[in-house]
């Protein structure tokens, strides 16, 4: 029976308290912070009251604190002692004392009211002790889990309630998990910008809390008695995983029945307001900073204070500590209101010094105050506009985004005084987006009314067409985010109607760009909007590249990359499909945890994919990521590049750089800068003149009309745009475009700006001084949220700095500038210049984690400080007509520590009533540390400074306080080191100090690690008896070079190795041949006699392998491969190149063979011979040997007999410059360096002679070269005691290999440095495997101390690389190259060459052309495809621009005895080029002009028309043609990289999109080159045309009924077919297959009707039909 009536106690008991009693508890509340281990420091406070609950009225209770205290604790937990914080307790001893009331039924806390007087910190307090009276209590369940509401919000709880029989007692256990709430009452600040890391934080969490309660139930007859609650919080927080160390803030609560008082409590006599619930509220601790306790008793004298104390302790260096005292003046400057700013700012203004620490406060603000402050001094005129300017910008980021600010931020965005100016009214708006998306990233719903401005100024700038507005407002919804902002967006996409695909494509491209900031709260519908975008082929390449980068900044899903993939496999633009391969393949690498399930499903993707996307160039749209992170300490760097292009030039259409960092769990894009390029290329490359030529344009559209549909491209539009983004916001843009570069030009070359510079070259003339410094809260990240007791608990990070420059210059001029000078006066004088600057920095960042309020901190702190100071005085002077220049480094006076860094962990306690008595301790005490540095020092090992890192000895701490549990038995790492070394150079000498004391005795992970003190000090100080005065630079030029010369140096001296002349041993080494004035005949002949067979038999054999740098195993006869050897050839293998071997038998003569590897290639030899233009260009090939010997001889010697007759050319020639660098010592010894040259043009010589100004020293490096003929160069090279420890020549020379046209170095040494040898190997380490890939190889007995590249220019784009070593011979075949070389520039038939920047032009343009050509029946595109094509009568469009702009033309066709014609039509010429007898024939305009008046160059001198070879050139680089090349057999059109994707015709639109060649005139894809080529035909008006032409383009019926889905149908063709005029008949035809769109049989549509729009039709079937190619007429013809 007993065991019942318990049970039914259990189910109905709740917390009561009687009315007309008082009930008395014992209340404590304890809050410490720090790590978890005792012996260290910690912070904390405790709070210590009797609590009185009384009955008030029905469900409404009275409490009240008596004898309440509160205590501090900074020091070693738990040895030292809590110390009572007495000012403070009677200061808020009302409050405390002040009853409150509160509603409370069934264990459950209602409403809280309490008088005004009541600060929200205190009423925080008693919600802590209302927070252990919460229980919600099922009436039928002992174990149960719920959401409960408390003082941190509302949470996941889970109930347990026991009985213990015996004592009539009711045991209860709750506890809350904090990091399951449902509401969780939290504040962040500055983390707006971040995102969250879900997938990082999976299996670890940077934060953590748990809470425990127990109660001891005493059942009464109305409910149950409280007798006893504890509470036990844990939160902890690590920066790292939390395997690698946490810090903890620790709460306990205590809540202990003493008795009841049979008289019940009497509320005061007051106004008790309602002041919310249970759940904590936010109060000054939002602007309190944790850093430092201010307290008020003047704020604006204590503003002054600070701001005196800046502007004079800040003037020659920065101040190590004003990163902190400007941070405590933005502290008081938060608790200001706007009318006590003014006043400071009112006092201030005019002193420039003051004017700019507090403009520079003012953004830090972060409140409205901050916003209204900076509207109202630019409504008045009281700022400039670079300052509106940078404190809008900061203000924008730092404000808080509450409504009142943005309403601020909207008001000023259609002020007048905005709006006038575009750079402040773009920051306005972009910052209005910005504002909105930080007020919105706190919250689950944001209102949609604060977009709807920008919306409503959306619709109408697209309503008027305003390109530019629509750009901007569009970027400012892309700040903002909003999803409801998706909608305006989408309306100027081209998916959505006409009118948006009206719109240019940078539009569309920026509303694309708009949508990333949304996808991060809306990713599904962003998803749906993207693939959308990708997934229409109609759409420009660039926005479905920008659509490909959303849809992954949305980290899809492994379905839908896999629907990407798919989508991938029948991609027929190239762009597309290699940047969305690029894109996968780079993500399939990333180790980011955020990224790891998109790494995952690109890993499948690209293995659906072809290989071969991989493998297309450069030229390429390509998505390039990069990432490291580290899981153990959840830190992480990503950089992304997005190349986008569209017509594989060499600018980019646009290029998007990005870096993102990965932090504790979050992630933010840090920076990101765009630049769209578009049309830029061409701007400033196009001939200006193109434009205005309107008669070239409506003559060539009426050429046009007989094109059927002919559609012209989109022109760009001359302009680049940039723009840059600091995490995820855009901050500023521009657009640079012709209008712009005009107005720039404009503004600098107005009077007042050349007034202003003559103004500021009298202020230096006169000398001035001044004196910048710059203060930035660069960053403040909070997160506040309270604890158990109701105290807030807070995690920040800030970062200070203030950087600061004195400068000091003077200037001089001689003679002394007149009153009116122009610039050019400066030209003439001898200017000098001293400046001196002193450039300081300092920084301080803290990182905080405790308790923060306006009246009470207790926190545990890092905080690193950097200081660096590093002055100069620099000396110049310029003399130009002179040709003097010198420049000196003066002493100056500079402290001994250059930089420094600190790095320390406090414990700290304060309050606002007594902060003079703050305690600070180290976190690791110094009575553990010192014993154990002690014992480390006094061991037997030895610890100097010079020791190594780790050396640590065991030790066990007997000194800790008994009552204290040792913390470990393990090894300490204490570290202290100092580097030193001496600059002999400058004087002085420069130390590094490193020092290291941390807690990683404790445990060995990276927090412990970084808790204790770290230092790090840079100094320099001079060397005694080593003073330096100065160093000195000095160059002149011309003939007073002679006079600047120190030290002369003399090399008349025989110079001889082993007996002989060096200069001869090295050409003997080079050119093996020279020995005892013969060379092996035998040799040389037979190279000579088999060379025509090799070359017959190596251009067969690789010209099958000219695509690729591999060629085919193939053996070599050894009499037929011609030896580089005069001994005899070594035999051959084959081998794989291996690494080790290969530079050593390039640098020594020992060498050993490899062992095969997956790089194996059969050897092969290069069958042709080097034939120099130098000297044998004369030598036919039936000369003799000994007249080759001959001529060798004398060409290797030449350089010796010059280089003898004066190895000095100082005694024939004044120096042409000469270089000083000196070091001007107090001792007056030389010492420093002299470069001087010389240069005798008599016999094209140049010497270079370096050497040291110290008497002693007799290094020296000497260089002399010599050019022998335009084909050849030979130069030597000494270097180390006087210039005869070793020495190299260079052989440079051009000539041919077989036919092509190639280039020689070789290199002979007689002896080399081993070091050279050593460094070259392991640089040869690190050549890529892919580059030696292609390699082959033949071992070969060469030259011992030679090595020679030969380059072979096999074709304008193909190279075939030898390079011999001593021991072997590697061969490059076939390596192309990705822009062409100018190699008619060898045959001397340039053009252009009266004007160099034509020339220059020119040889551009050709270096990146593309080729169209014609050879026997084929044709090859721009695009390098292939097809036969049979030519007409009729005209066809062989290739133009496309463009409106019409810049050029060029047709083709055949006359009545099948020969071709080439006509093009450029500027105001009409060319005809055309075969008459062996002869081909030009015209200009209707006038033939004989080939011997060749070249003929137009007036404007931008078009030229030459012979080349057997046929004619014209030449138009500046107007998009480069070349067009005609003789009897061929015709060859190259058109100029920025014309790529703008041509159309035959030959294609040149934009590398090889599956989409064949376009119609009409923008139209057809199947087949026949039909392709056909609807390029001009057609003829009537049969007496002219042209001769007898053929038109027309649509045809097919001539049998299809059945189409069921249904009879008639078909017609929606592709051009070529047929005869009426009156004519077809005396040829030929199959075409084309398409054909169908209409039911019994539709009134008939061909005699006309078929208007049939082109335009889908394709319903393909069928075959005849196309007239030849037709003959009528004599009654119409």
């Amino acid at each position: 029976m007993r065991l019942v009536v318990l049970a039914l106690t259990v189910a109905l008991v709740a917390p009561d308290f009687a009315a007309s009693k008082t009930y008395v508890y014992k209340y404590e509340a304890l809050l410490l912070g720090g790590l978890p281990e005792e012996g260290l420091a910690r912070a904390g406070l405790k709070v210590s009251s009797k609590v009185l609950l009384s009955a008030f009225a029905h469900n409404t209770y009275l409490l009240k604190l008596v004898e309440p205290e509160l205590f501090e604790y900074s020091g070693v937990w738990p040895k030292d002692p809590f110390v009572p914080a007495t000012k403070l307790t009677s200061a808020l001893a009302a409050q405390l004392m002040t009853p409150i009331k509160f509603e409370y039924a069934n264990g459950v806390v209602g409403k809280v009211f309490a008088p005004q007087g009541i600060t929200p910190v205190v009423l925080n307090i008693y919600r802590g002790i209302l927070n252990v009276l919460q229980l919600n209590i099922k009436k039928t369940q002992n174990v149960y889990e719920l959401q409960e509401a408390g003082a941190q919000g509302v949470c996941k709880t889970l109930y347990a309630i026991t009985e213990d029989e015996r004592a009539e007692r009711i045991i209860l256990t709750k506890t809350r998990d904090l990091n399951h709430c449902q509401e969780r009452i939290i504040k962040d600040i500055g983390l707006a910008y971040t995102e969250k890391c879900e997938e990082c934080q999976r299996d670890t969490k940077n934060l953590r809390g748990a809470a425990a309660y127990n109660y001891i139930l005493k059942p009464t007859s109305t409910g149950a008695l409280i007798l006893e609650a504890t509470v036990s919080e844990l939160i902890q927080f690590s920066p790292f995983n939390e395997m690698n160390g946490a810090a903890q803030m620790e709460t306990k609560q205590s809540l202990i029945f003493l008795e009841i008082q049979k008289t019940p409590m009497v509320p005061i006599e007051a106004e008790y307001l309602h002041r919310g619930s249970l759940k904590y509220e936010f109060a000054s601790e939002l602007l309190q900073t944790p850093i430092q306790l201010i307290k008020i008793n003047n704020l604006q004298a204590q503003i002054v204070e600070i701001l005196n104390h800046l502007v004079t302790n800040n003037i020659e260096k920065v101040n190590e500590d004003a990163p902190l005292r400007f941070l405590e003046l933005v502290q008081l400057l938060r608790e200001a209101h706007l009318q006590d700013i003014e006043m400071i700012w009112n006092q201030y203004k005019l002193k420039p010094a003051y004017r700019q620490w507090i403009w520079d406060a003012i953004p830090a603000i972060g409140t409205p105050v901050a916003l209204r402050f900076i509207k109202e001094k630019f409504l008045t005129d009281d700022i400039s506009i670079a300052e509106v300017t940078q404190a809008l910008v900061a203000s924008m980021h730092m404000v808080t985004a509450d409504l009142e600010a943005i309403k601020i931020v909207e008001a000023l965005a259609i002020n007048p005084k905005i709006v006038e100016n575009r750079i402040l009214r773009e920051i306005v708006l972009l910052g209005y987006g910005t504002m909105i998306a930080k007020h919105c990233s706190e919250k689950a719903t944001c209102p949609a009314e604060l977009v709807k401005p920008i919306h409503d100024l959306t619709a109408e700038a697209v309503a008027k067409a305003d390109i530019e507005e629509i750009i901007l407002l569009l970027k400012v919804l892309g700040n903002a985010g909003h999803p409801i902002s998706l909608k305006p967006i989408t309306k100027v996409l081209p998916i959505y109607g006409t009118g948006a695909a009206a719109l240019p494509v940078r539009v569309h491209a920026d509303a694309i760009l708009a949508m990333r900031n949304i996808a991060k709260k809306e990713p599904r519908k962003i998803q749906e909007m993207a693939i959308q975008l990708f997934m229409d082929r109609a759409l420009h390449p660039e926005l479905r590249m920008l659509a490909c980068i959303v849809l992954f900044e949305t980290r899809p899903a492994m379905g839908l990359v896999t629907s990407l993939a798919n989508i991938l496999k029948t991609e027929e633009n190239l762009q597309v499909a290699s940047f969305t391969y690029s894109h996968m393949k780079s993500l399939t690498r990333s180790t980011a945890a955020i990224h790891a399930s998109v790494a995952a499903a690109c890993n499948v993707a690209v293995k659906l994919l072809s290989p071969k996307l991989d493998r297309l160039s450069y030229r390429f749209s390509k998505a390039i990521h990069m990432d490291a992170y580290s899981n153990p300490l959840m830190v992480g760097a990503a950089a992304s590049a997005f190349y986008i292009n569209d017509a594989a030039t060499i600018l980019p259409r646009s290029f998007v750089a990005k870096v993102r960092g990965y932090l504790a769990g979050a992630a933010a894009d840090v920076l990101e800068v765009g630049v769209r390029t578009e049309g830029l290329q061409e701007a400033l490359l196009k001939n200006p003149a193109i434009i205005e030529n309107a008669d070239r344009i409506t003559k060539m559209r009426r050429v046009l009309k007989a094109l059927s549909e002919w559609r012209s491209t989109p022109a760009s539009q001359p302009l680049a745009s940039v723009y840059i983004k600091f995490f995820g916001q855009e901050i500023a843009f521009a657009n640079v475009d012709k209008a712009l570069i005009d107005q720039a030009i404009a503004f600098v070359t107005a009077p007042a700006v050349q007034a202003y510079g003559k103004t500021a070259l009298k202020t230096l003339l006169s000398g001035t001084s001044f004196h910048y410094a710059k203060p930035v809260l660069a960053a403040e990240v909070r997160r506040i949220f309270p604890t158990a007791a109701g105290l807030p608990m807070e995690f920040s990070l800030y970062t200070a700095a203030v950087a600061g420059a004195t400068v000091q210059v003077k200037a001089t001029t001689v003679p002394a500038l007149p009153e009116t000078f122009h610039f050019a006066h400066l030209l003439k004088t001898d200017m000098q210049l001293e400046t001196e600057i002193k450039p300081s920095i300092a920084v301080h960042t803290f990182a905080v984690m405790g308790v923060n309020t306006a009246l009470l901190q207790a926190t545990v702190f890092a905080r690193a400080k950097v200081n660096s100071m590093v002055p100069s005085k620099i000396a110049a002077r310029l003399d130009i007509t002179e040709g003097n220049f010198k420049i000196e480094a003066l002493p100056v006076s500079a402290p001994e520590q250059l930089a420094a860094v600190q790095f320390e962990t406090w414990a700290v306690a304060r309050n606002i009533e007594d902060v003079a008595a703050e305690k600070i301790v180290p976190i690791i005490p110094p009575q553990i540390l010192e014993p154990l540095i002690k014992e480390r020092f006094t061991s037997k090992i030895d610890y100097s400074l010079t020791d190594s890192l780790s050396r640590s000895s065991e030790m066990i701490y007997s000194d800790v306080a008994a009552d204290i549990k040792p913390i470990v038995k393990t090894k300490l790492t204490y570290y202290a080191k100092k580097y030193c070394a001496k600059v002999a150079t400058i004087g002085m000498r420069s130390c590094v100090k490193i020092a290291s004391e941390n807690a990683a005795f404790i445990r060995n992970v990276a927090l412990y690690k970084l808790i204790g003190k770290h230092s790090v000090v840079v100094s320099m100080k001079p060397v005694q008896g080593e003073a330096v005065e100065r160093l000195e630079m000095e160059v002149q030029v011309g003939p007073k070079a002679a006079e600047k010369i120190i030290k002369h140096i003399n090399l008349s001296e025989e110079e001889t190795v082993e007996g002989k002349p060096v200069l001869l041993k090295l050409n003997r080494i080079l050119v093996p041949g020279l020995k005892n004035g013969t060379r092996s005949s035998s040799s040389s002949s037979s190279s000579h006699s088999s060379s025509s067979s090799s070359s017959r038999r190596y251009r067969s054999s690789s010209a099958s392998s000219s695509s690729s740098s591999r060629i085919n195993s193939k053996t070599v006869d050894k009499a037929k491969i011609p030896s580089s050897s005069s001994s005899s050839s070594s035999s051959r293998s084959s081998r794989s190149i291996s690494r080790s071997s290969s530079m050593s038998s390039s640098m020594s003569s020992s060498s050993s063979s490899s062992s095969a590897s997956a790089r194996m290639i059969k050897t092969v030899s290069y069958p042709y011979k080097f034939k120099k233009n130098h000297m044998e260009q004369s030598i036919i090939s039936q000369a003799t040997s000994a007249t080759r010997v001959s001529r060798s001889k004398s060409s290797a010697s030449s350089f010796e007999t010059i280089y003898n007759k004066n190895k000095f050319l100082g005694n024939v020639a004044e120096p042409t410059f000469a270089i000083i660098f000196r070091v001007v010592r107090n001792d007056h010894k030389l010492q420093g360096y002299q470069v001087v040259a010389y240069l005798d043009k008599p016999t094209a010589r140049i010497q270079l002679l370096v050497g040291s100004l110290a008497v002693n020293d007799a290094w020296r490096f000497c260089a002399s070269a010599i050019l022998l003929s335009k084909h050849k160069v030979t130069a030597t090279i000494g270097w180390g005691i006087d210039c005869k420890q070793y020495r190299t020549v260079f052989m440079a020379e051009t000539g041919l290999v077989g036919q092509s046209p190639a280039a020689r170095l070789r290199v002979g040494w007689e002896d080399l440095p081993k070091a050279f040898i050593h460094y070259a190997k392991i640089a040869y380490e690190y050549i890529p495997s892919s580059i030696l890939a292609g390699l082959i190889e033949e071992k070969e007995a060469n030259s011992e101390k030679q090595i020679s590249l030969t380059i072979v220019a096999k074709s304008e784009r193909t190279l075939d690389v030898i390079w011999k070593s001593p021991k072997r011979t590697v061969y490059k075949l076939a390596l192309h190259l990705p822009i062409a070389l100018p190699l008619d520039g060898f045959t001397g038939l340039t053009p252009f060459d009266d004007n160099i920047l034509d020339k220059v032009h020119y040889l551009f343009a050709k270096a990146n052309a593309v080729q169209c050509s014609f050879t026997g029946d084929t044709l090859t595109t721009f695009n390098n495809r292939r097809y036969k094509h049979e030519m007409l009568s009729c005209y066809q469009v062989l290739a133009q621009d496309c463009t409106q702009e019409l810049k050029f033309m060029i047709l083709l066709k055949k006359d009545h005895i099948e020969q071709r014609h080439v006509n093009v039509k450029i500027a105001d010429l009409d060319i005809d080029m055309y075969p008459r007898n062996d002869e081909v024939i030009v015209k200009v305009n209707g006038m033939e002009i004989p080939v011997n008046n060749l070249p003929y160059q137009h007036p404007t001198g931008k078009i030229q028309i030459r012979p080349k070879g057997e046929g004619i050139s014209v030449y138009a680089p500046s107007h998009g043609l480069h070349e067009v090349y005609f003789d009897k057999n061929s015709w060859k059109v190259k058109v100029v990289d920025w014309m790529k994707g703008q041509t159309c015709g035959l030959c294609g639109k040149a934009d590398g999109e090889v599956r989409q060649e064949y376009q119609t005139p009409n923008t139209r894809l057809t199947k087949n080159a026949v039909s392709y080529a056909h609807s390029w035909v001009l057609s003829a008006d009537s049969c007496r045309d002219t042209t001769e032409c007898r053929m038109r383009l027309e649509s045809v019926q097919l001539e049998k009924q299809m059945t189409v889905h069921g249904q009879e149908s008639k078909c017609y063709s929606v592709e051009p077919v070529l047929r005869c005029l009426p009156g004519c008949f077809p005396v040829r035809t030929t199959p075409v297959s084309v398409g054909f769109h169908c209409v039911p049989a019994d539709s009134n549509l008939n061909y005699s009707e006309g078929l208007t729009g049939i082109y335009d039709k889908s394709v319903d079937l393909r069928e075959t039909t005849e196309a007239h190619v030849a037709c003959s007429c009528t004599a009654q013809c119409a």
